[in-house]
């Protein structure tokens, strides 16, 4: 897996709503990247809707939060509006961005791997979370870091 203090590798994704997310366009502000195993399962939405909850939280702190699955745009589109999610999912179908970040997979190699990068305005991983049955921590975990971050 990727390290703290390593480059964030770039990337390009399709969002919910068709645009395009390119993480280098993010430059200047921090950004959560959250790697999740699928939408609308138990652990999948609880992490989803803390992020939501919280989100204006990270908007305060300078962070954009985007959450990716393998799930298709459609998938997404129905869960973000299920769920009136503010920030965007992208679809990593066929899990290339998944593997560009290294993110392992999780019981015995059966479900893809909960982690949560935090990536700060140059564009360097500042922090990792990785648990597959924690998936609320990832929020408060991501936030502790950008207070820090902030502070600094």
């Amino acid at each position: 897996m990727l390290h703290v203090g390593q480059p964030a590798p770039d990337f390009t994704l399709k969002t919910t709503d068709g645009t395009t997310f390119r993480l280098s366009e993010q430059r200047g502000r921090a950004v959560v990247l959250y790697f999740y195993p699928k939408d609308d399962t138990p652990g999948c939405t609880a992490q989803a809707c803390s992020f939501r909850d919280q989100y204006q939280d990270f908007q305060d702190l300078g962070a954009e939060v985007v959450g990716i699955s393998s799930d298709s745009e459609a998938s997404h589109q129905k869960f973000t509006q299920k769920h009136r999610l503010p920030f965007p999912l992208l679809a990593d179908e066929g899990g290339r961005v998944r593997k560009l970040y290294e993110v392992p997979r999780a019981l015995l190699g059966i479900l893809p791997g909960r982690v949560t990068f935090v990536i700060d305005q140059e564009g360097i991983v500042q922090y990792i979370f990785n648990s597959l049955n924690r998936a609320t921590d990832h929020v408060s975990e991501a936030k502790q870091v950008l207070t820090t971050l902030q502070r600094a």
